[in-house]
């Protein structure tokens, strides 16, 4: 290779280079900017809970500023007028961003499924239990029951009336250290836990049980 042709590829590769750099610095850029635009973008989040079917009112909803949102249905800060004064179609959870969706009509329960409210003696269900989380519900047999020697559906082998379900929420605990907890489980599994006779208690699941 000439003198000439080396001077010819070396300034090839620079050119290239520089290229490269160039694309880079634009998608750098590009970035930055579009991060600062959705970190001023204001939308609406809830103050403190509301439930299914309430009136969402002027103190249950507040601005937070969130960054890069893409994606997410959000209500913004200048829709507020469109939010309160209408109902909550689900329950809302302080502290959760509002959707469009969640505004409207009650949509709660979903269909098939039901809400119960069961009383959970002190020591028979997890600290700190929270909206959200999944639980195995046991409904101990009433003392001097008679008890099943197969598990049929919906028992345990004890006999114990047994239900998977979501916490809607934990009211805080009694003196007696005992609390009344909302529950979101299969319309017909709710009959058969509200109707057991016995102590209930919870069993908190990880993650995708």
């Amino acid at each position: 290779m000439t003198g000439a042709s080396r001077q010819v590829g070396r300034r090839s590769g620079r050119r290239v280079a520089g290229g490269v750099l160039l694309v880079l610095a634009t998608v750098v850029t590009f970035w930055q900017v579009d991060l600062r635009r959705h970190a001023e973008e204001r939308f609406l989040a809830v103050a403190r809970p509301v439930p299914a079917g309430a009136v969402i009112g002027g103190a249950d909803v507040r601005v937070v500023r969130v960054a890069n949102p893409s994606g997410l249905a959000l209500v913004g800060a200048d829709r507020r007028e469109q939010v309160v004064g209408r109902t909550a179609a689900v329950p809302l959870a302080a502290g959760s961003l509002v959707v469009s969706s969640q505004v409207g009509p009650p949509a709660w329960p979903p269909v098939g499924q039901a809400v119960i409210a069961v009383p959970v003696k002190a020591g028979r269900a997890p600290a700190g239990l929270a909206a959200g989380a999944r639980v195995v519900v046991l409904v101990a047999p009433a003392a001097g029951a008679d008890q099943a020697s197969a598990a049929p559906a919906g028992r345990t082998a004890a006999g114990a009336r047994r239900a998977v379900a979501t916490v809607v929420s934990a009211a805080g605990a009694d003196q007696a250290g005992g609390q009344v907890v909302t529950l979101l489980l299969a319309a017909d599994q709710a009959e058969g836990v509200a109707s057991a006779a016995g102590d209930v208690s919870l069993v908190q699941l990880g993650p995708g049980q």
